[in-house]
């Protein structure tokens, strides 16, 4: 089992290219595929607002400002893939027979219009993995909304790349344990980085423990699958929870931590804070999420 596709919403900016090379060394590891997606933003969205009592010369005159600003960001984008394929050594392919061929980590590149959560989503469901920008990058609001569509409407894992791109990844991973069906989601879709890490850490806390197995149960599943793993309690750090879940992994040297996203609703976290919350914003290391 190895994550043979990869999904990557790609922006032009410097979260996007930590995420494009996150996504390309992910894919030398399983000698996988990497799609780039860009999503435009379609001026046609505009239209619904004539229902708001705008006149039709300040709709046009939207669309066209969307336009141009839509073709903008696609112009970065696509320039920022361009250095990227001229400065490392990747290899193009368009096919799943070329991508076998090259027997390397391959890329391609699709720009489109529409919604970009809605694409994203839908998209994501025929990849292994979806890789997106760190999304406290605060230039660019669409990382978030890519995050959110790949968790929630998805089915598939994601990876959350850090700010800057990590020197490694995968060697030693923690997991964040709880008990909830997001967290067993989230260890079932790291089976493949779990067998190949040189270390592994389960993390768990009284107080981040909710309604289900405890620690020793998750030991004893990952025993079933030949993974050894070192159980470990954390405390959170000032009542933080997801502070005290991030130092545990950064004392570990981790290079990966696995968790299940949103336990509580989501809306609950933004209003009132929570461990995925804490973790998306603070986290300096690539973080795999499932929901």
């Amino acid at each position: 089992m190895a994550y043979r596709r990869i999904l990557l919403p790609l922006t032009g900016t410097a979260a996007g290219e930590a995420a494009l090379q996150t996504a390309v060394m992910t894919a030398r590891i399983w000698h996988s595929h990497v799609h780039c997606l860009h999503v435009r933003v379609d001026a046609r969205d505009v239209a619904p607002l004539a229902g708001e009592g705008l006149s039709g010369a300040m709709i046009e005159e939207m669309m066209a400002a969307t336009e141009r600003e839509s073709g903008d960001r696609a112009h970065r984008v696509q320039s920022l893939f361009e250095r990227f394929v001229t400065d490392k050594d990747v290899v193009l392919a368009s096919s799943a027979e070329a991508a076998e061929k090259a027997d390397s980590a391959t890329l391609s590149f699709a720009s489109v219009a529409g919604r970009e959560e809605d694409l994203v989503a839908q998209q994501s469901r025929l990849y292994d993995l979806a890789v997106v920008p760190h999304p406290d990058s605060r230039e660019d609001v669409s990382s978030s909304d890519a995050l959110h569509a790949v968790l929630f409407d998805s089915g598939r894992p994601v990876l959350i790349a850090p700010r800057l791109p990590p020197e490694s990844i995968g060697s030693r991973v923690c997991i964040a344990w709880n008990g909830t069906a997001e967290s067993a989601a989230a260890v079932a879709a790291a089976l493949p980085w779990l067998h190949r890490a040189e270390a592994v850490q389960v993390l768990h806390s009284k107080d981040y423990q909710r309604r289900g197995p405890d620690v020793q149960g998750i030991l004893a599943y990952l025993r079933w699958h030949s993974i050894t793993a070192v159980p470990v309690e954390f405390s959170p750090v000032t009542r933080e929870v997801g502070a005290g879940l991030l130092g545990a992994a950064r004392d570990f040297g981790a290079d990966l931590l696995c968790m299940g996203a949103y336990s509580h609703s989501r809306i609950r976290q933004l209003i009132l804070g929570g461990v995925t919350r804490h973790v998306l914003d603070n986290s300096d290391m690539p973080v795999m999420m499932c929901r």
